[in-house]
């Protein structure tokens, strides 16, 4: 009997404490509060104004990362870069407007002047990018538009695709990949 509650003495503190770092861990590591550099809310105006916001997780959070699932990347909305709003001009018709940007996710029935493209892409490392373009019309023809800093195709393209990789690292790559290739064929035909 002594023996049995000296080693349930053991483990009854040791569990608990392990379970709570354990949920402590796995709740700070996918929080969204704790994020430091999160952008405060701003009304319509401000965001169209503010354009693409980008927020990068904290190395905390990256840390934790390690003790959560494999998290993928959200992309959702329309993506609308600089050279996309760069075309659209005051008095082109909604459908010129379409064909240049596409099909508008929010058009609201109570406000039928008024085209919101709103882009939203969370990276699985914590990353997260928004962005908002409005175009507002009247006479079904571009009175205004809004949409302040947004990112280039180029831009959107390495971040979403990773750091371009240099001309060195490129002919490296396709010599080891012809030395795979050779080592290979004379693997096939016995050399």
């Amino acid at each position: 009997m002594r023996v049995d509650t000296a080693v349930l003495h053991r483990f009854s503190l040791r569990a608990p404490i392990a379970a709570a770092l354990i949920c402590a861990t796995l709740t700070l590591s996918g929080c969204a509060m704790f994020r430091k550099d999160a952008p405060v809310a701003a009304t319509g105006a401000e965001q169209a104004a503010a354009g693409a916001q980008t927020t990068q997780a904290t190395k905390l959070q990256k840390f934790f990362w390690i003790f959560t699932p494999y998290r993928p990347d959200i992309q959702q909305g329309n993506f609308v870069s600089q050279e996309m709003l760069a075309q659209v001009q005051v008095g082109q018709t909604r459908e010129q407007v379409k064909f240049i940007l596409g099909t508008p996710l929010m058009a609201d029935v109570f406000h039928a002047d008024r085209w919101d493209y709103p882009f939203y892409l969370a990276r699985g490392n914590g990353d997260l990018t928004k962005s908002q373009v409005s175009v507002f019309f009247k006479d079904d023809k571009v009175e205004k538009f809004e949409g302040g800093n947004l990112p280039t195709e180029k831009e959107y393209i390495a971040r979403i695709a990773g750091a371009p990789i240099s001309a060195e690292e490129s002919k490296r790559r396709a010599d080891d990949a012809a030395i795979g290739k050779r080592r290979e064929n004379d693997g096939k035909t016995g050399k």
